[in-house]
């Protein structure tokens, strides 16, 4: 423990590692219940994995971006505590694994020595706040969002109103029109918007709220046309405070935003965030970028030695990898990770090459690459060379051969189907007989490993999805076909359709029959979505239905992508979320911590996270009394109303007022010193109230 104390400097962080520390010994001896303790694992970045007795670490890089310094660190940690692969999710974070639950406290600690975190990287919170890899290099942005989303991810970090909601929350922000940072997919999406001409133009965001993928996508409705910049933290604060109360709690398949969203109607929903206003910290929150954009240089590195290519694949690089940035004379050098899987050997070169001949910066993105900034036009040849000595030089960066993938049989619990071993047989198979498809950065094909969609495939131009299938008595790897999703651009989107199930090893046939189709029948020029659109589901299914057939299946169909064994459906218990503990004494427990936190915040002048902190005691302590009664919850606004009905109305439990009026409060009070001592001490009285009930019923 002191190993690590003793090297940070911040005492919020220390706090963090040492909590983290002492839960995983509580755990370790049997004082903490396996599920409470899950729920407080994920929220600091440790993930279970399919492999017993080793979990995956999630480091959260906001907006994909890490310095030489932080990822030398990254790859530090690699090595010491993992196996040196480094994977890169479709969120822009960073994954390693195989990792002991024991030595996660000082990995983590590590890490800040770099102001890396993997707080919140998992659990339900707010997870890394994503952006156009593109952003402040964009020839089309309006403005580099970039500012925005940091100040965004530095607001919702550690913010007691998004530590343990229903589920997830996903934001973005995209730099353009080009909407590449898909706002209509997310909880939240922003995209940069200028109002008026000229120097006196206002910034502000496109608003999208309320997407999603899944197993049932939904496409983000448009809130406003253009939120200007400073009302962007008090709408994200007020979106979040209301999914959080309201979010679905124990149904967990139906409890992202979207549901919520969809049960209440858009405007119901728009009139509780108005109604939350009132009690917000900032009524307006102005996020100043003269600093950041002071901050702003471009490299001019000596001249190195090297010789200019000649090859058809250095063009083909060019054509395909280097984009031109709206700083003249620089270009960013596009880099195609297989798989989104690198290794720390090849990384500390990378640290290395950007640190010396780049601005010692890269972008991670959303389809698995990365990005490399502000590098000279005299350079790119020079880029070339160093990146072919690193096996990182092939080109269709973003392109259909650039095939998004989550993990899952390699590692994930929730894995059907082996995604990672499709992907790279059918990567292959477009290098070697479609290479001109790689010219074309609207074809995509992204593959999941279930319903979940981690790695996008309903939104892909081609998607597959991990399933199984029966054959007799027995079960098979399967793959459902999507076809026709698309990013429109400036918040419109397409999400693919469910058009067949096949066999997984059938997969390249599959693709081999839908290019084939599309080279020879699509018009000049048609995109493929539209091509999709014009010919009709059913033209499609027709045309794959010989493959779903299983009269003709042999052994090796029984055995998955990359597998050697015969396939054996196994599903374990997804960790996407935090599972809500049932548990009375542990409930109770969470509860007086919770006002611990909010003592703690009062002591800090931290008003108003000392208020939601009061405001979660009760809520929290009210659960667990329901929880002792038998009594099913499935919200925190719906927590509020049983209590009231169950042990207020009845006389069971004499608070001096309804429990409405009391814990909803919150609402009608801005976060003042005097509001949040009162309010702790109403949250303090209700806890007594409750324990006091609750040690007799014990005891009778």
């Amino acid at each position: 423990m002191q190993s690590f104390r003793s090297e940070i400097e911040n005492p919020v962080v220390e706090k963090d590692i040492v909590e983290l520390a002492n839960k995983i010994d509580l755990f370790r001896n049997g004082k903490i219940d396996e599920e409470k303790f899950r729920s407080l694992r994920l929220a600091r970045g440790v993930y279970g994995q399919r492999q017993e007795g080793v979990q995956m670490i999630r480091i959260k890089l906001p907006f994909g971006r890490v310095t030489s310094s932080q990822l030398n660190r990254i790859c530090d940690v690699s090595e010491k505590y993992s196996t040196g692969r480094l994977h890169v999710t479709t969120r822009q974070d960073i994954q390693i694994h195989y990792v002991s639950l024991d030595r996660t406290p000082e990995l983590w600690s590590e890490l800040e020595q770099d102001e890396v975190t993997i707080r919140e990287a998992c659990g339900n919170t707010v997870r890394n706040v994503t952006a156009s890899e593109t952003a402040g290099i964009d020839p089309h942005e309006p403005f580099d969002v970039t500012p925005y989303a940091d100040a965004t991810f530095k607001y919702m970090l550690r913010n007691p109103i998004s530590q343990e909601m229903g589920r997830k929350f996903k934001i973005s922000f995209s730099s353009s029109e080009e909407d590449t940072a898909l706002s209509y997919l997310h909880d939240l999406g922003f995209i940069a918007k200028l109002k008026g001409e000229g120097a006196a133009a206002e910034r502000g965001f496109k608003v999208l709220l309320g997407g999603g993928l899944g197993s049932q996508p939904r496409h983000g409705d448009v809130v406003y046309e253009f939120l200007p910049t400073d009302k962007l933290i008090p709408f994200i604060e007020g979106v979040v405070r209301v999914f959080d109360r309201h979010g679905e709690r124990a149904k967990r398949m139906k409890a992202r935003m979207k549901f919520l969203i969809t049960k209440l109607g858009v405007e119901e929903f728009l009139q509780l965030v108005k109604e939350e206003q009132a009690a917000l910290q900032h009524q307006s929150y102005p996020i100043d970028v003269t600093d950041f954009e002071a901050s702003k240089s471009l490299p001019d590195p000596a001249m190195p030695d090297f010789t200019v290519p000649t090859d058809e694949n250095y063009r083909r690089w060019k054509l395909t990898n280097v984009l031109p940035q709206k700083q003249a004379g620089y270009f960013a050098v596009g880099v195609k990770i297989h798989l989104g899987d690198f290794y720390t050997k090849e990384a500390r070169q990378l640290a290395k090459l950007i640190k010396d001949f780049a601005n010692d910066e890269l972008r991670f993105t959303l389809r698995q690459n990365f990005l490399i900034r502000d590098v000279k036009e005299e350079l790119i040849p020079y880029f070339y060379q160093e990146l072919k000595k690193l096996g990182l030089a092939d080109y269709g960066y973003n392109s259909i051969g650039d095939i998004t993938s989550c993990p899952g049989t390699d590692t994930c619990n929730l894995g059907i189907a082996s995604s990672t071993g499709a992907a790279d047989v059918m990567g292959k198979l477009i290098i070697d007989e479609y290479p001109e498809f790689l010219l074309d950065k609207d074809l995509t094909i992204k593959i999941s490993g279930c319903m979940n969609a981690c790695g996008q495939h309903n939104m892909a131009s081609i998607g597959f999805q991990g399933m199984s299938m029966k054959v007799g008595k027995a079960v098979m790897p399967a793959l459902q076909v999507l076809l026709g999703g698309a990013t429109m651009g400036d918040g419109q989107g397409r999400f693919a359709d469910k058009v067949i199930k096949i066999p997984s090893k059938r997969g390249p046939q599959a693709l081999r029959l839908l290019l084939d189709d599309y080279k020879s029948q699509a018009e000049k020029g048609e995109n493929y979505a539209f091509y999709y659109e014009r010919k009709g589901q059913m033209y499609f299914y027709e045309m794959l239905k010989p493959l779903a057939g299983t009269d003709n299946i042999t052994d090796s169909d029984f055995i998955d992508w990359g597998n050697d064994e015969p396939y054996v459906k196994a599903i374990g218990v997804g960790e996407c979320a935090g599972v809500v503990i049932d548990l009375v004494s542990t409930l109770l427990l969470e509860a007086r911590e919770k006002l611990a936190d909010s003592e703690d915040s009062l002591k800090a002048e931290k008003w108003a996270d000392g208020i939601y902190q009061s405001y979660t005691g009760m809520v929290n302590a009210a659960k667990a009394i329901l929880t002792a009664e038998g009594v099913n919850t499935n919200s925190y606004a719906n927590i509020v109303t049983e209590f009231e009905n169950h042990f207020i109305e009845s006389g069971k439990i004499n608070l001096g007022a309804p429990f409405s009026e009391l814990v909803y409060q919150i609402k009608q009070n801005p976060p003042t010193a005097s509001f949040a001592g009162e309010y702790y001490k109403t949250a303090e009285k209700v806890f007594e109230a409750i324990s006091e009930f609750r040690s007799k019923e014990v005891h009778a």
